[in-house]
């Protein structure tokens, strides 16, 4: 049960990642964060109402959730830009390490947990990674510092933000309720900078207007819904067995992300950058199963 739940979490998140991405290169990314996140909110309310867990509301939760979702926009739009301007198949196992490496560090600096060796040598492993995810030392046009310096700022976002909302769920109610409250901020937050951005003469939309995000829209709700059932799924592999085994699992879906953009958009990566993704995956695992 453990390894189907987190499998289909890999599976969610990296289509989702895939989605928001593809969909960043037509689309301004803070709409794609926007109005995928709106969708997101609109199904959590429904969850949240029908399992009572506005019970379950209290001072911690709230600020929590609230520094969550506060974090989450600028993480998301460092990210699908990350991924609309340079390779899924590097952006997407780079941006999993800080999903994994942040809720550690924190472990260690509020729990005075200490890291086993496997953790230190999938932090190694992941920074090796990192630097041949880059192209550094390989023939051809490395990946911009760009793409990696908004992959890096994403893959902070993305820890800091699982750190905040493991430290707001106590329980499976209280984990909707957080994630109803953080998808919430998201919009708020998100909303508010789009139409600052509007004001000062960014528009808002392509070209073809409006049209493109109504016919993008059935895409745009996959991204968040696929989201949420991803935290679903992984905190239903969490409570069938153990978490490390379901965090090791979950952690594998940016060769969803990989195998997707290869199929779809004939990506190609140098030999160079497919060895760093794949180390940094790795490192990923070992951080999670350590």
């Amino acid at each position: 049960m453990t390894a189907v739940f987190a499998l289909a979490t890999s599976l969610l998140l990296g289509l989702a990642d895939f989605g928001g991405g593809l969909l960043s290169k037509r689309l301004r990314e803070l709409t794609v964060v926007v109005v995928s996140q709106g969708a997101a909110c609109a199904v959590l309310a429904v969850v949240v109402l029908a399992t009572g867990a506005w019970s379950e509301l209290d001072a911690r939760l709230l600020w929590c959730a609230v520094a969550a979702g506060a974090i989450g926009p600028a993480a998301m739009l460092c990210f699908y830009r990350a991924l609309a301007i340079g390779p899924m198949g590097v952006v997407s196992p780079v941006a999993t390490l800080g999903s994994v490496a942040v809720p550690v560090a924190v472990g260690m600096a509020l729990h005075g947990e200490r890291p086993g060796l496997v953790q230190v040598i999938g932090t190694l492993i992941a920074v090796a990674g990192v630097v041949l995810a880059g192209g550094v030392g390989g023939g051809g046009a490395p990946v911009r510092q760009r793409t990696i310096l908004l992959t890096l700022v994403a893959a902070f976002g993305f820890g800091a933000t699982m750190s905040l909302v493991a430290e707001a769920s106590p329980t499976v109610t209280g984990l909707f309720l957080t994630l109803f409250v953080q998808r919430f901020v998201n919009v708020a937050v998100g909303g508010g900078v789009l139409y600052a951005s509007v004001r000062r003469g960014t528009p808002a939309l392509p070209e073809t207007g409006i049209r493109a995000v109504w016919t993008s829209l059935p895409a745009l709700a996959f991204v968040g819904l696929a989201d949420v059932a991803a935290n679903g799924t992984y905190a239903v592999a969490a409570q069938y067995g153990p978490v490390t085994v379901a965090a090791v699992l979950a952690s594998l879906y940016p060769v969803v992300t990989a195998l997707a953009a290869r199929g779809v958009l004939q990506e190609r990566l140098r030999a160079a950058q497919s060895a760093g993704a794949g180390l940094a995956l790795l490192g990923t695992v070992l951080l999670a199963s350590g």
